[in-house]
């Protein structure tokens, strides 16, 4: 049973909170010849009858661990683990995020990755990667040589106020549009399916076209479509684009019941973690994205080239 001692810091009031915990190891003796000590990181799970009980962080399977009030040498609650899609970098989560773009090319520079699409018109199909530094030399003279051989106005998604951000800037690229920066958002997969159980309006049907990587899903009321969306899964993360409602049936819900269907679709596949992007200035889309768990990865921009003549 729960009692109200407190023992170096810790109590009852951590049950449920992570916390890290220096314990006596009984029977042992440390290199200094006195007791023999060891750290715990996890989630407390209970406090009574004269023990913590601790789950340990990662992937023990060992089960919780009980540690006797007696044997508590010091503790504190510390900040929750970061959720391993939050961990992680930037450019690994857009990479990933490249399976939305089936007939994409694709070549490195270095660190940085070339993207052009001979069907899709999207800036993320159409520009180069640059988040991280290159590590090669020459990287800003072969893209826009790659961009400007192939008709394209060359264009970079850069982290804001990153150094590649500088390096194009100092070649006078400015902002490809007045948009706004774009957020990269993910949440767990599960997470996402509960927030979504009840996004099944009867009167709707739902076809889904695809394989076992990107799938189109169609709804369709009294045989008239009404919303669709497209997902693509890959590397246990499945990631949502284009999902539209027809401007007469919105209001209603149906852009739920497109993602209901590609996250369980996602979820056959094993996915764990979701993901989409949208305009950091877009509040009816963030309104609903955050109401479904969504949290903000990274933020990126996009920058191009001057129309009249590259530096």
């Amino acid at each position: 049973m729960a009692d109200d001692r407190v023992v170096q810091g810790l109590g009852k009031h951590v049950v449920g909170m992570r916390v890290v915990v220096r314990r006596r190891v009984p029977g042992e003796t440390g290199p200094s010849g006195g007791p023999a000590m060891t750290d715990l990181l996890g989630t407390c799970l209970s406090w009574g009858d004269g023990h913590l009980v601790v789950q340990p962080d990662g992937d023990d399977q060992s089960g919780p661990v009980r540690i006797p009030f007696a044997d508590i040498v010091t503790g504190k609650p510390v900040p929750p683990r970061t959720p391993p899609r939050l961990r992680i970098s930037p450019r690994d989560a857009q990479v990933r995020a490249l399976a939305l773009w089936p007939d994409l090319w694709t070549a490195p520079v270095g660190t940085w990755l070339l993207r052009d699409s001979a069907t899709a018109t999207a800036r993320r199909a159409n520009s180069v990667l640059a988040m991280t530094a290159s590590g090669v030399q020459g990287d800003y003279e072969a893209v826009v040589a790659h961009y400007e051989g192939a008709g394209k106005r060359p264009i970079a998604a850069v982290l804001p106020d990153s150094p590649e951000d500088e390096l194009f800037r100092s070649h006078g690229w400015v902002a490809e549009s007045t948009e706004a920066d774009t957020l990269f958002e993910v949440t767990g997969l599960a997470q996402l399916s509960r927030a979504l159980v009840d996004a099944r309006p009867p009167e709707v049907t739902v076809d889904l076209a695809g394989d076992d990587r990107l799938v189109t899903a169609a709804v369709s009321i009294q045989g008239h479509q009404v919303a669709t969306g497209v997902a693509a899964y890959a590397d246990d993360w499945v990631g949502f684009r284009g999902i539209d409602v027809d401007p007469d049936h919105r209001g209603r819900g149906l852009a739920l019941t497109v993602m209901a269907e590609l996250v369980d679709w996602g979820g056959e596949r094993g996915a764990t973690t979701a993901y989409l992007q949208v305009l950091a200035d877009n509040t009816r889309a963030h309104a609903l994205y955050d109401g479904l768990g969504f949290t903000p990865h990274h933020r990126y921009r996009y920058l191009a080239a001057p129309r009249e003549g590259l530096t």
